[in-house]
């Protein structure tokens, strides 16, 4: 059974960080892109960014650019999101998704190119 499990998340002061981690099973990981989502409250869910499957590829929202980095281990069978410097405007659910390619593309942010999402985990930012 396929699974993406998201984990990390908290409560962090503005400036702090936070290392997120999404333990992927149940398919081989090593054939797929990897995204990371975010819905905040009221907002629609959007992409953060993007790791193709050899993780040579990565794209990043223009709001997270230098402060957060997406890495992967797929002996591990894991992918993380590395977010520092963290904003107030970063609090949301944050969300891994599998992507239907091996491959991330300016387009990793349709949620269409996904077909695989784990559960989320929090993340609130806040003084």
């Amino acid at each position: 059974q396929l699974q993406l499990v998201e984990s990390g998340g908290g409560l962090v002061q503005p400036g702090g960080s936070l290392r997120l981690s999404c333990a992927a099973s149940g398919f081989t990981l090593t054939a797929y892109a990897i995204g990371w989502f975010r819905q905040a409250p009221g907002k629609e869910r959007e992409g953060v960014s993007c790791i193709s499957n050899a993780g040579i590829i990565r794209y990043y929202v223009d709001s997270v650019k230098g402060r957060f980095t997406i890495s992967r281990d797929n002996a591990k069978k894991t992918i993380y999101l590395q977010m520092d410097n963290l904003q107030v405007e970063d609090t949301a659910v944050y969300y891994c998704a599998k992507a239907r390619t091996a491959a991330c593309t300016n387009s990793y942010r349709d949620r269409a190119r996904y077909d695989y999402w784990g559960q989320g985990t929090q993340v609130t930012v806040s003084s």
